[in-house]
């Protein structure tokens, strides 16, 4: 299993503050970071120290906290890939420095030169200051980048050794073939370099597109809590991480501990909701909404995920008597012995003429008429 293992990073405290200008305070940030130690999680993407003094400072808090702590939680921080940037994340103390880099497609041979060899020049400050940093590139964004350029960076970078080279789908418009399709010969090439993932929600793919990053050759993902990022947000921590699991790889999270995960999408959803005046925890987020224990037609009323202790039940014109049975009995409603039949056929009846489903009271007056 160890070709299988995924390293998860954990971006909420940087990408998540992307998602509709939403602040971090940082008592917040260390809450979150709490969470996500305690949750197993591998790497802390804990913020952007290029943007402000303030938020160097709060890397460089974070890192510190974890270090107090003996937290196993790897904290790292994000920059562009130039040696100011590089300076400045060093001074945070983080030992894993993310790079994101942009080349152009119309980028010749000779600047395309140019550029890796200007990155080496970062890359190798960064080794002399810090020998066992581990340092990660992101090739921005695949999914508009020629696969020449993409192809011959890849190659460069992990002839250097890069640690990881992140391919993200920054603007979210691709399909998981269409991911496969460009992972998979790049991770072909990187040898001992690992490939992260990094995938946007715009088109509602971002969860079907890591994993089909991870299926063609990806070691590292990258995710956020609920999801939120920039724009539609990236693929969702949980639910990317467990459908991984449950194929086999091998996912140091823990998955298993559903009251923290839910614990911590609520502190975030909290916060969300504080600044954004919206919720990104409702009834239909997957695992953790109520509307994954909800039924109408009695054959899908076997689902096996969900928080929820107890499950509902509508009944409308498509129910069965199945579920009509399971209705009445989680509501301690009696029926006539012999009549789920005829109660059935009149509940379906009722519905369709009032084109609604049925309320309880409802229920409870066809059978006192049966």
């Amino acid at each position: 299993m160890e070709n299988k293992k995924i390293i998860i990073i954990d971006e909420t405290l940087r990408e998540g503050m992307q998602y509709r200008g939403l602040v971090f305070s940082l008592e917040q940030r260390l809450a979150i970071l709490d969470f996500q130690e305690k949750l197993k999680v591998d790497i802390c993407q804990a913020g952007y120290p290029p943007a402000h003094e303030s938020e160097a400072d709060v890397v460089r808090t974070l890192c510190l906290y974890a270090q107090k702590n003996k937290y196993n939680i790897r904290i790292a921080a994000m920059g562009r890939a130039n040696l100011a940037d590089a300076k400045l994340l060093l001074s945070t103390h983080v030992n894993d420095l993310h790079f994101h880099l942009h080349i152009k497609n119309d980028a010749t041979q000779n600047r395309l030169d140019q550029i890796l060899n200007d990155l080496l020049k970062t890359i190798d400050f960064v080794r002399k200051q810090r020998p066992n940093a581990c340092i990660s590139i992101a090739m921005l964004d695949i999914g508009r980048s020629e696969n020449d350029i993409l192809d011959k960076s890849v190659s460069f970078l992990s002839d250097h050794h890069i640690d990881i080279i992140s391919l993200p789908d920054t603007s979210g418009m691709m399909a998981p073939n269409q991911v496969f399709e460009k992972i998979h010969p790049l991770a072909s090439k990187s040898s001992d370099t690992k490939i992260s993932i990094h995938c946007h929600n715009d088109m509602g793919m971002a969860s079907a597109n890591s994993l089909m990053g991870i299926l063609a050759g990806g070691r590292v993902l990258e995710l956020c809590a609920l999801g939120i990022a920039e724009r539609n947000g990236i693929a969702d921590l949980y639910t990317t991480a467990k459908t991984l699991q449950d194929q086999g790889f091998y996912i140091h999270i823990n998955t298993d501990d559903l009251h923290t995960f839910y614990a911590y999408y609520e502190y975030v959803d909290a916060i969300v909701y504080e600044q954004t005046h919206e919720h990104v925890l409702t009834v239909n987020t997957p695992v953790f909404g109520d509307d994954v224990k909800t039924h109408v037609a009695g054959t899908h009323a076997g689902g096996e995920y969900g928080i929820s202790k107890e499950a509902r039940f509508f009944l409308n014109i498509l129910c069965g008597k199945g579920l009509v049975k399971k209705y009445l009995d989680s509501h301690n409603i009696d029926c006539p012995a012999g009549m789920l039949d005829i109660l059935t056929l009149n509940i379906k009846s009722k519905s369709a003429q009032l084109n609604r489903c049925l309320t309880q009271q409802d229920i409870k007056t066809i059978i006192s008429s049966l």
